[in-house]
């Protein structure tokens, strides 16, 4: 007997032996019970269809539970973000806009307004704390992640450049704040609150900066290397610190009730800053020494770091800070160490923004009812909240930057940046509400005052670029009068292992050309919530490969790393404004010969084969565009030729095969003359003459100067392409007009073709 057989006998048996075991086991134990003790909710099904019943009215009870409740809320919250959010993110917003939004959707205002039925089964009054607790613990991690972003070096070297613009635009919104509370307390606040913790609340909801979402936005603008993007970023980070630092102290006194009462808080609470920056963070520094990599972390240090979080976060609840204020400085304190903070990011970041934020943007939009704003005095008086919050911020930045010795343009950028409100700005105003403090007419005023300065960055940012369009275009046209003679190359790639492949094609395709070469390669992170902790190693392990392979051929090259949300458009963009000649991408998988492209592209072709033959799959199926070929967006927004390679093992082009298919595809000549220059290779021409006629004379004649100037090179006997013809060669060259021909009627000939670069004339 086999061992596969000797195994499932074996198998079998215990199934029958332990079986009838446990059968008498059972039976002998009913003998025991006491039948008239032995309750149940429902009664004992008679036959099946009772049983089924029974099932169904098990399964509603379970629905109904407090358990099953919470589990279909985070579902459904967690759906309904993700939605909102791809949804602003595809017209250029933050995707935090469209997730506050979702948040007010699923509260009173929408939701409970339009489909009460449904919002009394999903948010039922006795669960809204259960969502509560949890996003106020994920607001702790969140907290705690972004004291970790912020890198107190890079803003102690900025200080001296961002210390007036980030207090002047804390210093003067708040001031206007308070002023305003001034004028609106004795007609919309509640007179039980002392008008001091109004007023400052007011001001502080007024000065705060969406430093997380400052950052990303900065970072899908390309800014973040730049010196407006470091200026801004150091300016929002030191902003950030003093207006967490007010923000305590408000707390205190709001819960203290006066300023004198608050005297012992604010003592204890620098008492507790002392000894975070004094005793925790020398400690830290010394940890983030001895563990910098994920083999030395183990369950032991993250659970410290963990018990270090709770226990600050504890400490600042007890003395009246509120624990945010514990989290956010214990991230404050984490070892400088970049490759921990990394590390602790990844683990912390992920679950707090994919899932517990989404629960306190639900939690947020449950307590957000517009309806409150049922007058024209108050979206009067929102308007005003809105213009004061403006004024002070964008207004306060730009005047401040100006003054520091900035230019209008880069001023008005950081007014708009600073003037972001986003997520921070709703857990100010959380705090102000829970605590009592924020009216709810007040606090809807001010979440609306949020998403409108949240929302109209972007657009800001666009109209201050749209106003000094002139002079940015008088800027490039002499930066390339200088460049001229000098030949550039954009190379976008997306694996890290391309990227090198794709250089040694850009260096054997036009180092010999008449003008000087310049290579740029550019990489681009798909995402509108990229950590800015970790681009860094992002940017050093795509660009590894690729500089490497640069140092080798001893040329010289230029990296570029961006987060974008659109890639194509963004490629183009760059192509276009910064007056490159030519731009050379990847193919994508499509035609591709790695075995785990070959297994993604059968899957895609039978999935959009067999149960999505009505909708273009690509859109929506498949993740965007890390998958989708760009090549017709390139060739159709760009004003340089396009270069689309497709990798089959390349090389060197020392055996070259060139294409013409028309007169119009006469223009590869001149890439394949540079091309023989540089690999000292040999081309075979592919004439795809069908037919013998008189406009072919002029394909003829310059095949024929071309053969006769160029010794290494010759015309084929063949017409057209088969399965042998490719072997013999390793580099391939085709139009793009007539690939589109042959990729759609030659397919299958085309899978063994070699390595090939489509080319596109501008």
């Amino acid at each position: 007997m086999s061992r596969g057989k000797r195994n499932v006998s074996f198998y079998l048996l215990m199934l029958v032996v332990f079986g009838s075991l446990m059968y008498f086991i059972a039976k002998k134990g009913e003998s025991h019970q006491v039948k008239e003790e032995i309750t149940s909710v429902y009664d004992a099904p008679a036959n099946l269809n009772e049983g089924f019943d029974v099932f169904i009215q098990l399964i509603l009870d379970h629905i109904a539970s407090p358990f099953g409740i919470l589990l279909l809320q985070i579902i459904v919250i967690l759906l309904c973000c993700r939605l909102f959010g791809w949804v602003f993110m595809k017209i250029g917003q933050p995707t935090v806009v469209g997730e506050i939004i979702a948040g007010i959707v699923l509260g009173p205002s929408i939701l409970g307004h339009w489909l009460p039925e449904i919002s009394g089964f999903l948010f039922p009054m006795e669960s809204l704390d259960n969502i509560s607790l949890l996003s106020q613990f994920g607001l702790i991690l969140f907290m705690f992640a972004i004291g970790m972003e912020l890198d107190l070096t890079e803003v102690r070297k900025k200080l001296k450049e961002t210390i007036l613009i980030s207090h002047t635009s804390t210093v003067v919104p708040f001031f206007l704040g308070m002023l305003t509370a001034y004028f609106v307390y004795d007609n919309y606040a509640d007179k039980n609150i002392p008008f001091l913790s109004f007023a400052l609340f007011i001001g502080i909801a007024m000065s705060i900066t969406a430093f997380p979402v400052l950052a990303r936005i900065i970072q899908e603008k390309g800014l973040t290397k730049t010196h407006l993007g470091s200026i801004s970023l150091a300016s929002a980070a030191n902003g950030d610190i003093t207006a967490w630092c007010l923000l305590a102290v408000v707390i205190a006194i709001a819960q203290a009730g006066t300023m004198l009462s608050a005297v012992y808080n604010i003592i204890f609470s620098v008492l507790y800053l002392l000894a975070m920056f004094l005793m925790v963070r020398p400690f830290m520094r010394m940890i983030g020494q001895v563990y910098h990599n994920k083999e030395v972390i183990g369950k032991g240090l993250i659970a410290f770091i963990f018990i270090t979080l709770l226990s600050s976060a504890y400490v600042t609840e007890i003395l009246g800070l509120h624990a945010l204020f514990g989290a956010f400085m214990a991230g404050v304190v984490m070892p400088e160490n970049i490759k921990f903070r990394k590390i602790m990011a990844e683990k912390v970041e992920d679950v707090s923004l994919s899932l517990f934020l989404p629960l306190f943007f639900a939690s947020t939009g449950l307590h957000t009812q517009i309806g409150l704003l049922n007058t024209p005095q108050l979206w009067g008086l929102c308007l005003i909240f809105t213009l004061v919050a403006i004024a002070g911020k964008f207004g306060g930045a730009t005047l401040s930057a100006r003054i520091v010795g900035e230019n209008w343009k880069n001023s008005l950028y950081i007014g708009a940046l600073m003037n972001t409100r986003g997520l921070m700005e709703l857990i100010v105003l959380t705090i102000g509400y829970e605590m009592g403090i924020l009216s709810p007419t007040i606090f809807v005023m001010l979440v609306i005052m949020t998403l409108v300065t949240t929302f109209m960055t972007a657009p800001l940012i666009s109209f201050i670029k749209f106003c000094f369009r002139t002079r940015d275009k008088i800027i490039i046209q002499k930066r390339m009068a200088q460049q001229e003679g000098v030949f550039k190359v954009l190379l976008s790639f997306g694996r890290a292992s391309n990227g090198q492949v794709m250089l040694d094609v850009a260096h054997q395709m036009f180092s010999r050309g008449q003008n000087k070469l310049e290579v740029t390669a550019l990489h681009l992170t798909i995402g509108s919530d990229v950590n800015p902790l970790l681009t860094d190693n992002f940017e050093e392990i795509s660009f590894g490969p690729i500089l490497s392979g640069a140092k080798k051929l001893n040329m010289p090259i230029n990296t570029r790393y961006e987060v974008s949300t659109n890639a194509g458009q963004d490629i183009c963009t760059i192509v276009n404004e910064e007056g490159y000649h030519f731009l050379l991408v990847g193919a994508g998988i499509t035609w591709s010969n790695l075995p785990d492209d070959i297994a993604a592209n059968q899957y895609r072709e039978s999935a959009q084969g067999r149960y999505l033959k009505r909708i273009k799959a690509d859109s929506w199926f498949f993740p965007g565009d890390l998958l989708r070929d760009k090549t017709r967006w390139f060739i159709e927004h760009t004003n340089a030729p396009v270069g689309v390679f497709v990798n089959r093992d390349f090389v060197k082009a020392t055996d070259i095969i060139l294409i013409i298919d028309s007169e119009k595809d006469l223009f590869l000549l001149p890439y394949v003359k540079t091309l023989l220059r540089s690999t000292y290779g040999f081309v075979s021409i592919l004439y795809r003459c069908k037919e013998t006629t008189q406009e072919q004379d002029p394909i003829d004649q310059a095949l024929s100067d071309f053969t006769d100037t160029e010794g290494s090179s010759t015309v084929l006997m063949e017409k057209d392409f088969t399965n042998e013809l490719f072997q013999r060669f390793n580099f391939m060259l085709i139009s793009y007009e007539t690939w589109n021909d042959v990729s759609e009627n030659r397919k299958e000939e085309l899978q063994n073709m070699p390595s090939t670069l489509i080319l596109n004339k501008k």
